[in-house]
C-alpha cells in the first residue's frame, strides 16, 4: 500500500494548488521574461487602483468590457506595458479622450503615449477588451475559466489562474510585486445568477433589457491579480459572524449549491475555531473591511483573497485524504484550513517574485499545523508534520529562477513546513517562536517581500545567524545529514558527529535523543567528539521528530 500511496503524495506536493508552470525543463523563452521581468515599462508606473467592468456570456464562453487602470508615475515615460493573453482580443485603449497606439509580443501589451508622463503625476487608461479566455482542463492545477453545471443543470462558472497569469481573462501589470490599494470589480450575468467577488458587495443593477444583472464588489485592501476572481451560479447563502479577541467582529459569509447547504452548514463550523488559532498565532485576519467568504466553486480550491473557493466536497481531508498517513489530517477539511491560511500567508504577505512561493505554501502548510496545534494539541501537530515528510522529494531546490515567472519545486509546501518547523527546534524557544511568526505575519501586513526580508527577520528575532540553515534548506535540494561515528569504551561511548551538507560552514543546533533524555549539540562540517558515560550506541539516535533531517551511521 505504501508504495501506491508514496507516489501520490510526491504527485500532490509537486503539484499543490498553485498552477506550476509545465513545460519549461530547458531553458527560458523571451515571453518568459516579458511575464516575469520587472522591465523598464513595467517600474514606471505604480498601480493604484483597478475598475474591472465585464459583461459575461456563459453560453459562448465570452467575456467583453474594460479595466480602467489607475497608476502613480515613478519615471518619466512615453511606453508602459500592461499584459493580457495574446488569444485576447484589443478593443481599444484610451487616455485622456484619445485613442493609444499599442503593440503586442506574446502576451505583452506595450502602450504608447503621444506625450511624456512625468514622474510624480497621477494618470489613467481605459484598456477595452473582449474575447474567449482560456478553458482550465483541470483547474486548479491548470489556469483559465471553468464552465461547469450543478444538479439541476444550472450554469456554475468559476475562474482560477494562480502561476497562469490573471491576464488570462484580465488586462493587467501581472506581476506579483504591484498591488492596487484597492479595486471595484464589477461583473453582468443572466438574470437569475449570482456573481461572487472578492471584498463587498456594492450594488447590483438588474436590466431589463438584457436580462442581466450587474454586482458590483469593492475590494477595500490591496490586493493580488491572482486572487482576483469570479463565482456564477444559482447560489444558496448563509452568514455567521466570527468575534475576534480584541471584540472586533468580521462578517463569514458563505455561498453554496442549494443541494449542499445542509452539509455546507455542518462543514464550515470549523472556520470559527480556525479564525481563532490563526487570529491568536498571525494576528488579526488581514482584510475585515472586506469581509470573509467560502464560495463553493466547480474546482477543488484557490485562496481568493476574502473570497476564498471551496470544493473540497465537504469531507475532512485533502479530497477526503489524509496527506500525512497519520490520520491527523483528517481533522480538518484541508481546503478550508490551507486556503484561508493564505490570508495572511500569499494574500496580506505576497512574494515578490513567484520564485519565492514557499512564503506562501510553506507558511501555509505550516498553518494547518498550528491550526491542530491550537485545537488538538501539540503532539497532533507534531505527528502531522513529520507525517508530510513523505510528501517531500527533495529532487530541486523549494526557490525558483528570478525573473522568468516560474516557480520551484513542489516540496515548497511540506518542506517549507518542515522548515519551519526545524526553526522552532533550532530556536529552542517556543515564546520567542510565536513572537517571531506572529511578528512577520503583522510587521509585514499588507506588504509585498523577499525571501532574504523573511531571512533576516527571523534571523535578527532569534539572535541567530541562520543564513546557512535557510541556504541549505531553500537553496539546495538535499537536506542536511547529520553523520554520526561511534566508537564503545567500556561502559562509554565515544562519539563523533558532523555535519555533510552543500553549504559549507554550515552550523545548526540539533539534538540527540541520548538513553531516552534530549541532549543540544551544534555541529559543524568537522567531526566533533563527546564521551557520553554509561550509554550504549544503540541508545543514541537524533530527534527527528522536531528536526528534518537525514541521519547517517558510520563505522
Amino acid at each position: 500500500m505504501k508504495k501506491l500511496i508514496l507516489p501520490l503524495l510526491l504527485l500532490v506536493s509537486e503539484l499543490g494548488f498553485a498552477q506550476l508552470m509545465a513545460g519549461k525543463t530547458h531553458g527560458f523563452t523571451r515571453a518568459d521574461s516579458l511575464r516575469g521581468t520587472l522591465s523598464p515599462e513595467r517600474t514606471c508606473y505604480d498601480v493604484r487602483f483597478y475598475d474591472l467592468n465585464i459583461d459575461v456570456d456563459i453560453a459562448k464562453r465570452y467575456i467583453a468590457g474594460y479595466n480602467t487602470i489607475r497608476f502613480s508615475v515613478l519615471k518619466d515615460f512615453d511606453r508602459m506595458q500592461v499584459d493580457l493573453f495574446d488569444n485576447m482580443n484589443v478593443d481599444r485603449i484610451v487616455w485622456n479622450g484619445k485613442e493609444l497606439n499599442y503593440t503586442r509580443e506574446f502576451n505583452a501589451v506595450f502602450i504608447s503615449f503621444p506625450e511624456q508622463l512625468k514622474s510624480g503625476q497621477n494618470a489613467e487608461i481605459q484598456f477595452f477588451y473582449s474575447g474567449n479566455p482560456v478553458v482550465a482542463r483541470k483547474a486548479p492545477w491548470d489556469g483559465g475559466f471553468v464552465f461547469s453545471k450543478d444538479k439541476a443543470g444550472n450554469d456554475w462558472v468559476g475562474v482560477a489562474c494562480q502561476g497562469t497569469g490573471a491576464s488570462l481573462w484580465w488586462p493587467n501589470k501581472d506581476h506579483q510585486s504591484d498591488e492596487p490599494d484597492s479595486m471595484l470589480i464589477t461583473v453582468k450575468v443572466p438574470d437569475g445568477y449570482m456573481n461572487v467577488s472578492n471584498g463587498r458587495l456594492r450594488d447590483q443593477q438588474k436590466e431589463k433589457k438584457t436580462r442581466k444583472t450587474s454586482y458590483t464588489w469593492f475590494v477595500a485592501n490591496p490586493i493580488n491579480n491572482y486572487d482576483v476572481t469570479l463565482n456564477i451560479a444559482k447560489y444558496a447563502h448563509f452568514s455567521d459572524t466570527y468575534t475576534s479577541a480584541d471584540g472586533s467582529s468580521l462578517s463569514l459569509d458563505y455561498y453554496v449549491l442549494p443541494e449542499n447547504l445542509a452539509k455546507a452548514k455542518e462543514q464550515f463550523q470549523q472556520v470559527i475555531p480556525m479564525m481563532t488559532a490563526f487570529e491568536k498565532r498571525f494576528g488579526k485576519y488581514p482584510f475585515y473591511e472586506d469581509g470573509y467568504k467560502l464560495v463553493e466553486s466547480p474546482y477543488l480550491g484557490m485562496e481568493h483573497q476574502s473570497a476564498v473557493a471551496y470544493g473540497n466536497k465537504y469531507k475532512n481531508g485533502y479530497m477526503g485524504m489524509d496527506l500525512s498517513m497519520t490520520g491527523e489530517g483528517k481533522k480538518f477539511d484541508y481546503i478550508i484550513v490551507h486556503e484561508t491560511a493564505h490570508e495572511w500567508w500569499g494574500n496580506s504577505i505576497t512574494s515578490a517574485d513567484i520564485a519565492d512561493m514557499w512564503i506562501h505554501e510553506g507558511f501555509g502548510q505550516y498553518a494547518e499545523a498550528v491550526y491542530l496545534e491550537e485545537v488538538y494539541g501539540q503532539e497532533s501537530a507534531f505527528k502531522y508534520l513529520n507525517g508530510l515528510k513523505n510528501g517531500v522529494g527533495n529532487k530541486k531546490p523549494i526557490i525558483g529562477p528570478y525573473g522568468v515567472n516560474k516557480e520551484g519545486s513542489g516540496d515548497m509546501y511540506p518542506k517549507g513546513a518542515l522548515l519551519l518547523h526545524t526553526l522552532r527546534g533550532v530556536i529552542n524557544n517556543d515564546e520567542l517562536w510565536w513572537k517571531i511568526i506572529y511578528g512577520i505575519s503583522t510587521d509585514f501586513r499588507h506588504q509585498v517581500v523577499t525571501t532574504q526580508q523573511i531571512e533576516d527577520y527571523i534571523s535578527s528575532r532569534s539572535g541567530m545567524d541562520l543564513k546557512p540553515v535557510f541556504d541549505q534548506y531553500l537553496r539546495n535540494a538535499n537536506i542536511p545529514v547529520l553523520e554520526l561515528k561511534f566508537a564503545e569504551k567500556g561502559k562509554d561511548t565515544e562519539l563523533e558527529y558532523r555535519w555533510v551538507t552543500d553549504v559549507a560552514s554550515f552550523r545548526m543546533p540539533v539534538e540527540l535523543l541520548v538513553g531516552g533524555k534530549r541532549r543540544r549539540l551544534t555541529p559543524g562540517n568537522d567531526f566533533q567528539k563527546m564521551t557520553l558515560k554509561d550509554v550504549k550506541k544503540e541508545n543514541v539516535q537524533a530527534d527527528k521528530s522536531r528536526f528534518y533531517i537525514k541521519e547517517k551511521i558510520s563505522e
